[in-house]
């Protein structure tokens, strides 16, 4: 039986034209040797890796979009490239591949095809976020983006608070930069005085901010987050 492929996952940096200092350089040297890549944006992943390495071969790789306008049959070429021997690197806009990103569906089908799957190191704002709380890192659950609707947003950050309150577990969850002043606000105006809220603000850039404190401490001491990726937590 022929040998399949390696499905490697492969993190992006956060931001910031830094990338020594956040993806260490056995990663950058796994990445760079592959040249069959399903990405979740196409500039995006030819940027990194050309800062991994600026003689990569963008031109003699292959590329597979995953986003919206992805189809079935792209996963499964993705896939059969894997059948066929070649590894596979996974890419995703920011961070770790598929953590609030795409790509879980060929990682499943990978491993359905008993194919090894290979997660390689790199930044997750997600767990730095957690790390820099000091809320519980036991017991936590991230839900992703918000809801739209203001009204079922709202109805969401309550049960966030309802749960981190009686249950113990820290709530993290995000949203786009164009929706986090309203998201803050939502939060600043519907949540307990005493209720613990983090905000983890643009991190590994050099603009990194993470702040803990009461919902009370941050109505008297919030400050814009309009252009800023942000994690939110309530502990």
């Amino acid at each position: 039986m022929a040998k399949t492929g390696t499905l490697y996952l492969i993190p992006n940096t956060l931001g910031g034209e830094s990338i020594e200092d956040i993806i260490p350089q056995a990663v950058r040297e796994e990445s760079t040797a592959l040249r069959h890549f399903m990405v979740e944006n196409m500039k995006s992943a030819r940027r990194l890796l050309r800062k991994m390495d600026r003689q990569f071969p963008i031109d003699d790789s292959l590329f597979i979009e995953m986003n919206k306008r992805s189809t079935e049959q792209d996963t499964m070429k993705t896939l059969q490239w894997l059948i066929e021997g070649k590894n596979v690197g996974v890419i995703s806009d920011a961070g770790c591949a598929c953590v609030a990103d795409p790509g879980a569906d060929i990682v499943s089908l990978a491993h359905s095809q008993k194919i090894a799957v290979m997660p390689l190191v790199g930044p997750s704002s997600i767990l730095l976020s957690l790390m820099g709380s000091g809320f519980s890192g036991q017991k936590f659950s991230f839900h992703g983006y918000l809801p739209k609707d203001r009204k079922e947003r709202i109805q969401t950050l309550k049960s966030y608070e309802f749960v981190a309150r009686k249950k113990g577990y820290t709530q993290i969850f995000m949203d786009t930069p164009y929706r986090n002043m309203n998201v803050l606000e939502d939060l600043l105006n519907e949540l307990a005085d005493h209720t613990q809220l983090c905000i983890a603000s643009n991190v590994t850039l050099h603009n990194q901010r993470v702040r803990s404190m009461s919902v009370l401490d941050w109505r008297e001491n919030a400050y814009d987050l309009s252009k800023s990726p942000c994690v939110f937590l309530i502990g």
